[in-house]
């Protein structure tokens, strides 16, 4: 999402950040398989570390994205009644015209296979964050 949003010239306009539901990865790194294949795309992901969801984070951010739903489901039990609707899925964005993620309202968990599911993932988030940008473009000011 930042490298689409720093080629869109909307880094200055969108604030973006990465958290997790779970406390598992905190301080880590992100998996070296998606460093290896979001690297093969330009992308570098190892200054990148993992950090827990906090209420803070329901009134800073106007949009929390989840890749799935069980995330979801977490976001809306930690999440002030009043801010519920600004936790959606990354997939719900995803342009119509991509045929290839039709119907897929989840991202792909690559955790437990090879480096194909690795690619499918940034494949998805891509598509989507594409999406994402073309919405946030028309609901910002000037």
């Amino acid at each position: 999402m930042r490298h689409l949003v720093d080629e869109a010239k909307l880094a200055d306009r969108i604030l973006i950040d990465s958290a997790g539901t779970g406390d598992w990865h905190i301080g880590a790194p992100p998996d070296e398989r998606a460093q290896l294949a979001a690297r093969q795309r330009g992308y570098e992901l190892a200054a990148l570390r993992g950090r827990q969801i906090t209420v803070a984070d329901f009134e800073r951010f106007d949009l929390l994205i989840a890749m799935d739903e069980r995330n979801v489901a977490e976001l809306r039990r930690l999440c002030p009644p009043a801010q519920r609707d600004r936790i959606r899925l990354l997939m719900e964005f995803v342009p119509e015209i991509d045929r290839r993620w039709d119907g897929t309202r989840e991202v792909a968990d690559p955790y437990f296979g090879g480096a194909e599911g690795f690619e499918q993932v940034l494949d998805q988030c891509e598509a989507a964050c594409r999406g994402l940008i073309d919405v946030l473009r028309a609901q910002l000011p000037g």
